[in-house]
């Protein structure tokens, strides 16, 4: 144990001085040769900052692995990691087209792929592959898009290198994951070296230089060799784990992305319309605001640490529950009011927000996701891995009829007429009646359709039990967040 901490902590260590070193450097370079971010309409800042933090990241990443002599050893993630680097470092310098950007990042993308790592997630090789090209390529654009707020993209890259060193030295062999974890540790150094000086107020930028680093790296870093699945057969298991570690730049990407899509703007058109952004304009202060999404971020990365791990049945619905939540504070932020050419009382995506409100459709989609998890997680903690697996059969054929049931259930019991909220005890008794007509309904229903029960009685009880207090959870959560978020814009 005192080892592995060693080996992690020294490259960490090592990165860190050398990042903290060069970033007074960065600074003074970046005012010398005019590379700095001026205020603008589109942009949060206020002033005129320096724009060359990537320098300080990538000086500190890689003179820190020759430094501790570790170079060969790393030697296709730190070129990669490089060339990436000095892609953004142009287009800080000199302005580059989108679509050079995009073409370079296409390139290094199929470099990678072209030595081997993949996603792993699917069987067919050409769907892996280009899912693995989507990845790594969507991942690089989000850390660039998340890089809006002093502090905002190197606090979430530095949880996820964190979560992915946690998950790395839980999980895989030594010998394949001893060099992903140094490199790792270099990056996580060299983001905290940095990030000493771009907490707000901040008095450097990491630039593109550094969030096309970062992005490019962890996403990379998320891969692994070609026909290496991991050692579960659980492959939802193994694509949450990455989900949820990245889940904050995926999630701000998807909000801005489908916001401004909805409301006639181009998704790669710079604005003040991220999740940070509606954060502020609720009520909440900058750092605040950063500190909302650092929290998010590591309560993800645990639960991807978790599902890479262990994939238990409680892991998969504590990622379901968070994943719901994470749809509902989606939907919310949507509705903040952040396009100055929009009606002050019109939401920010009319059709987005209206639609899910006023057809009830998420919490459809809430009731779905909950009783599959119950369902899910229940089976996989009352029975042992044998027994489970020789059940599946049954189980998957059950899953959509215990599912269809239990949301006519709640339609019959009227959980879904009347707005939508939570008042004790009355709104509980009628979950609790629903969740048992619907376990009834769905018993009767597999009897006549595949004669057999698929539950004993206690996976009966407790499944019956899980659901309610769900949905019973989810709603007074749901309900505390909304009065909390309004009583911030009185």
């Amino acid at each position: 144990m005192a080892t592995e901490l060693l080996t992690i902590a020294v490259p960490f260590l090592t990165a860190f001085a050398i990042a903290m070193a060069f970033v007074p450097v960065a600074r003074w370079l970046a005012f010398r040769t005019g590379i700095v971010a001026h205020p603008r309409r589109d942009r949060w800042h206020r002033g005129t900052v320096p724009l060359l933090g990537g320098v300080a990241m990538a000086a500190g990443t890689m003179l820190g692995a020759a430094v501790l002599g570790v170079v060969p050893a790393l030697a296709l993630p730190l070129a990669a990691a490089l060339a990436m680097f000095l892609v953004g470092l142009v287009d800080d310098a000199f302005a580059l087209k989108p679509a050079t950007k995009l073409i370079a990042q296409i390139a290094m993308a199929a470099t990678v792929l072209y030595f081997g790592y993949r996603l792993n997630w699917l069987e067919s090789r050409l769907l892996d592959s280009v899912l693995t090209m989507v990845w790594i390529v969507g991942l690089t654009n989000a850390f660039n898009l998340l890089d809006n707020m002093d502090g905002l993209c190197a606090g979430i890259a530095l949880i996820v290198a964190v979560m992915l060193i946690a998950g790395l030295a839980g999980g895989a062999a030594p010998e394949r994951a001893g060099p992903p974890i140094t490199f790792l540790a270099l990056l996580a150094g060299s983001i905290a070296g940095f990030l000493v000086f771009n907490f707000p107020p901040a008095k450097i930028f990491m630039g593109d230089s550094g969030a096309l680093l970062l992005g490019f790296s962890l996403a990379t870093l998320t891969l692994g060799q070609e026909g290496v699945r991991g050692s579960r057969s659980d492959v939802l298991s193994i694509m949450a784990g990455p989900l949820f570690v990245l889940l904050i730049p995926i999630f701000d990407t998807t909000l801005v992305t489908v916001s401004r899509l909805l409301s006639g703007r181009s998704p790669a058109m710079g604005g003040r319309d991220h999740s940070s952004h509606r954060l502020v304009a609720i009520g909440l202060s900058e750092r605040a605001a950063v500190l909302v999404l650092w929290f998010l971020a590591a309560v993800g990365g645990a639960i991807g640490v978790a599902l890479r791990r262990a994939g238990d049945g409680v892991s998969m619905a504590a990622g379901g529950v968070f994943f719901v939540a994470m749809c509902g504070f989606a939907v919310y932020l949507s509705r903040v009011h952040v396009y100055e050419d929009l009606p002050a009382d019109a939401p920010v995506t009319p059709l987005w927000g209206d639609f899910m409100y006023k057809q009830r459709i998420f919490e459809v989609l809430v009731d779905a996701m909950l009783t599959a998890l119950a369902y899910y997680a229940v089976n996989q903690w009352y029975f042992d891995p044998e027994a489970y697996l020789g059940n599946a059969e049954n189980f998957y054929r059950a899953l959509p009829l215990v599912v269809a049931g239990q949301l006519v259930a709640f339609f019959i019991v009227g959980l879904y007429r009347g707005p939508w909220q939570y008042e004790a005890p009355r709104d509980a008794l009628r979950i609790a009646g629903g969740v048992l007509l619907g376990t009834v309904g769905a018993q009767l229903a597999l009897i006549v359709i595949y004669q057999y029960f698929s539950h004993s009685i206690p996976v009966f009880a407790l499944y019956a039990l899980s659901l309610t207090v769900l949905a019973v959870a989810f709603r007074r959560f749901e309900r505390g967040v909304i009065r909390y978020f309004r009583g911030l814009t009185r």
